[in-house]
Formats: structure tokens, sequence, C-alpha cells
């Protein structure tokens, strides 16, 4: 009888895992807010831009460039959500924000921060190496409120220029990860500006490294879906064929489906990067 009731509770553990809401994880460098991109400017783009969230049903959004005028209006838009970040420039609202937008329904933040990729990363402000902007990593330990699981997840936007910040910026997000997540899963977003052959992925994926990630992309039960190259530029079509927008994780992590949107309208896109988006199970 023991036995059978032992049985039965494993198989009624398995049921329940299994019919667990997954998770929709996006990143996404929504170009921040400026008059010269003209038609591309974010008065013509934001709802688009919004409209692509909001169909694709995200849980967790990771932004990129995002100024504070971007922020309140997505906030507006993104009803139904709430963020964590802070801008670089101040540690305030000067500068671009590397924020996390989280759907409220589905997930709860327990604690959150931000640091700055640099010598000081607790200065704010500082930029680090041979940047040319100061550069942060926004993080939020979270839980799933229909499991109670809790995850961490870390967003951010590597340097354009300095080929020492990527490097460096790429060594300290490991350790970060390792030091704020420790064994907990730990989800990573960003714009790395970076290519997979590049030294900064090369650093965050080299498996002969136990901080090491995993590319989402490669392990999705579901092949990969859309352009492989994530940057546009508002030109017609994607620059080339190489990603420069990820979703790294630590452990733990089903990867079901994984793929780079790019819908446009009238031939317009709603950033000059395409969103990444990864559905994963923990």
């Amino acid at each position: 009888m023991k036995k059978a009731i032992l049985m039965f509770c494993l198989i009624s553990g398995m049921l329940c895992a299994s019919a667990q809401s997954p998770i929709t994880v996006m990143t996404f460098n929504i170009r921040l807010n400026t008059s010269s991109d003209s038609l591309n400017a974010w008065t013509y783009r934001k709802d688009k831009l919004a409209s692509q969230v909001l169909f694709h049903k995200a849980d967790i959004l990771g932004v990129q460039e995002a100024l504070d005028d971007q922020m309140k209006d997505l906030q507006t838009a993104l009803n139904n959500y709430s963020y964590v970040g802070v801008a670089r420039d101040d540690g305030k609202t000067a500068g671009e924000y590397s924020a996390i937008f989280y759907n409220k329904k589905k997930l709860e933040v327990l604690k959150s921060s931000t640091f700055w990729l640099s010598e000081t990363p607790a200065v704010a402000g500082k930029k680090g190496w041979d940047a040319a902007c100061a550069r942060i990593v926004t993080w939020a330990l979270m839980k799933d409120k229909e499991t109670s699981r809790q995850f961490y997840v870390f967003n951010t936007h590597f340097d354009h220029l300095g080929t020492i910040a990527r490097r460096e910026s790429a060594k300290m997000i490991l350790h970060a990860v390792d030091s704020i997540a420790g064994k907990s899963i730990a989800i990573v977003t960003g714009d790395f500006n970076a290519h997979p052959d590049d030294e900064p992925i090369q650093v965050i994926t080299d498996a002969r490294n136990k901080l090491h990630l995993t590319d989402s992309k490669a392990i999705s039960v579901t092949k990969h879906y859309g352009p492989t190259g994530t940057f546009n530029g508002f030109q017609s079509k994607e620059i080339n064929d190489q990603p420069i927008d990820y979703i790294f994780f630590n452990h733990g992590l089903q990867v079901i489906e994984h793929a780079t949107i790019s819908e446009s309208w009238d031939g317009r896109f709603a950033s000059d990067h395409f969103a990444v988006l990864a559905v994963v199970r923990l």
C-alpha cells in the first residue's frame, strides 16, 4: 500500500511538472529615441515595438538603449508589466537603461540591482577599460508565481567600440552570475555587440570554463526560426547572418523554441535590431 501511494505521488509530481507553463524570454535593443532617425524615430515605432512584445507574450523582456521617456512609454503600453533597472549615466534616469520588464501576473521580483561594467562596478556612470560609454548590467531574482521556483535574470549591453571592454565585460558577467546566482538558474539577455566567433562570446561560451554560459539557440528543441542575423540598421533586411543579440543561461533550462522576430510594417522595423526570443521551461 505504501509503495502504491509513493508511486502515485511520484507520477502526480511528474504530471504537474510537465504541465507547468513555459516562460517566454525576449531581448530587444529598442534603439534610443533620437529625432535624427526621421521616419524611424521612436514616435513612429513605439506602438509597433510594444505590439511585438504583447503578441509574442514575452514574460521577461530585457531592453537595451532605452531612454527614460521610452521606459515611460513602454510602461504605459505594457500595462501588465513592471520593470527593474536604472539609467547608466547617474544610476537614476540619465542615459540608457538595460532594464528588465516582467509579466507581473506571472512573475514576482524578490530583489534586484544594477552594477557597472568597469573596474569599479559600484560607481555610477564609470566607463570601463577602453569603453566609449558607461555600460551596465541589471539583474533580478524572480519567482514564478505558479510554481514558486526562483531564478535570476541578467540584462546587459556591451560597448560598441572597446575591444578590451567587451572582453573584460564578458569575464565580469560570468563571475557576476556565479557570485550572485550561485547554483540557481540564471538567464542572461543582451546586446553583446559581438558575433559568435568574436572573443567576448567565445569567453562566455567556453565550455572549458566551469562558469561558462550556453547559447539558448544552440540547444533549442525546435529548430531556430527567423533570420540568424539580429541587426538590420533600419535597412531592408538584416545586415549579415551573424547575431549580436543573445539569450544565454547557466544550467537548468529546457529551451523549447528560439526565434529572431523580424516583422515589418510597410518595410519598416520596430527597431534597428530584431528581437530575440526563447521559450524555456525551468
